[in-house]
C-alpha cells in the first residue's frame, strides 16, 4: 500500500465521519434559520424551552434505541411499551391506591422485564431484532388496549403530573421544567455508562465485531440482554413523562415513536450496523427531530404532511449512514 492509497482511505474515513457526525449540527442550524425566516415565535425563549420539554420524550426512547443500535440490533417496541408503562403507572395509582414512588418503580421493573424478553427472543430464540421487537410492538400495544379497555385512565393526581407539567428552580436557569431535568440526568448517566464502564466497552465490541468480541471472553448474551432490558426500561420512563404532560393514560401513546427514536440516533451519527456512535450525538438527532415537528406545527403544517416530511428525513438518515459506511470501507 502506497502513500497515495494511505491518503485516498484517510479522507475517505474523514468524509464518512464527517457526514456521520456533522450531519446533525449543519441541518439543525439551516431548520433554526428557515423557521426563523418563517415566524418570529420560533426563536422566543419560550418556544425554545418548550422544544425541550416536548421532545424530552424522544430523547430519553432515542438513548436506549441508540444501546440497541450500538450492540447491532434494533428496538420497534419503544412506542408501544412506552404506551403501556403510562397504562401501568396510572392504573396502580388511580385503581390499585398504590403511592406514586410504588407505581414509578414498578413500571420500571416492568419495563426492563419486557425488554429482558425482547433480548431472550433474540439471544435465545435466534429471531432477528426486527422481527422479535416489532412483535413486541404489538403485544404490548394489544396488552395497553386490555388493560384500559380502550379508554383512557385519568385522576393520577398532582405528583404525576407534576413530572410532566412542574418546574424546579434552579441556580442561574430559573424555573425548569421538570421533563428537561430528567431528560438531562438520563443523557448524563447513560453517557458514563457507554464511556466510562466495561459495559459500554462491551457494546462497542460486540456491534464491531460480535464474534471477535465473544472470542475475547466478552458475555455477549448478558450484554445484549441488559441492553434490550435498558431501552425498555427507558421507554417506560418516556411513556410516564408523556402520561403526566397529558393528566390521563391513553391507549393510543406514543405510536410511531419508534420510527422518530430510530431517526434521531441516525441523524446523530449512530450506525444502523452496529459499534459506532454515541449518546450525544444521538440526542442531537433527538433536538433536530424536535425542532421539525415544532417548527412545522408552528407553520400549521397538515399532519398528512407531517408524516411524510418524517419519512424523508428517517430515508435521508439511512442513506447518510449508508453511505459514510461505504467510503469508510473503500
Amino acid at each position: 500500500m502506497n502513500v497515495e492509497t494511505v491518503r485516498l482511505i484517510s479522507w475517505r474515513v474523514l468524509i464518512g465521519n464527517l457526514l456521520r457526525r456533522g450531519i446533525v449540527l449543519i441541518v439543525l442550524v439551516l431548520l433554526a434559520a428557515y423557521f426563523s425566516s418563517q415566524t418570529d415565535r420560533f426563536m422566543q425563549s419560550g418556544n425554545l424551552v418548550n422544544i425541550l420539554q416536548q421532545n424530552a420524550a424522544v430523547i430519553i426512547v432515542t438513548v436506549g434505541m441508540t444501546l440497541t443500535m450500538l450492540v447491532g440490533g434494533i428496538d420497534l417496541s419503544v412506542g408501544s411499551v412506552a404506551a403501556l408503562g403510562g397504562a401501568i403507572s396510572a392504573g396502580l395509582i388511580v385503581n390499585h391506591g398504590q403511592a406514586f414512588e410504588v407505581a414509578v418503580a414498578l413500571t420500571l421493573v416492568m419495563g426492563f422485564c419486557i425488554g429482558l424478553i425482547n433480548g431472550g427472543l433474540i439471544v435465545y430464540g435466534q429471531l432477528p431484532p426486527f422481527v422479535a421487537t416489532l412483535a413486541m410492538l404489538g403485544i404490548a400495544r394489544g396488552l395497553t388496549l386490555l388493560y384500559t379497555n380502550g379508554g383512557t385512565i385519568s385522576g393520577i393526581g398532582d405528583t404525576y403530573t407534576f413530572w410532566g407539567r412542574g418546574r424546579i428552580d434552579m441556580p442561574i436557569f430559573g424555573a425548569v421544567p421538570v421533563p428537561i431535568l430528567v431528560t438531562i440526568a438520563v443523557v448524563i448517566l447513560f453517557t458514563w455508562l457507554m464511556s466510562q464502564t466495561r459495559y459500554g466497552l462491551h457494546v462497542y465490541a460486540i456491534g464491531g465485531n460480535e464474534e471477535t468480541a465473544r472470542l475475547a471472553g466478552v458475555a455477549v448474551n448478558r450484554v445484549k440482554l441488559i441492553t434490550y432490558g435498558l431501552s425498555a426500561m427507558l421507554a417506560a420512563l418516556a411513556g410516564m413523562l408523556l402520561t403526566a404532560r397529558l393528566f390521563s393514560a391513553q391507549p393510543q401513546l406514543a405510536v410511531g415513536l419508534e420510527l422518530e427514536a430510530i431517526a434521531a440516533a441516525v441523524l446523530g451519527g449512530v450506525s444502523l450496523f452496529g459499534g459506532v456512535g454515541n449518546i450525544l450525538g444521538a440526542v442531537g438527532g433527538g433536538l433536530l427531530v424536535g425542532v421539525l415537528t415544532n417548527g412545522m406545527n408552528l407553520l400549521r403544517v397538515p399532519s398528512y404532511q407531517q408524516q411524510m416530511t418524517r419519512g424523508v428525513v428517517l430515508v435521508g438518515a439511512v442513506a447518510i449512514d449508508v453511505l459514510s459506511k461505504r467510503l469508510e470501507r473503500r
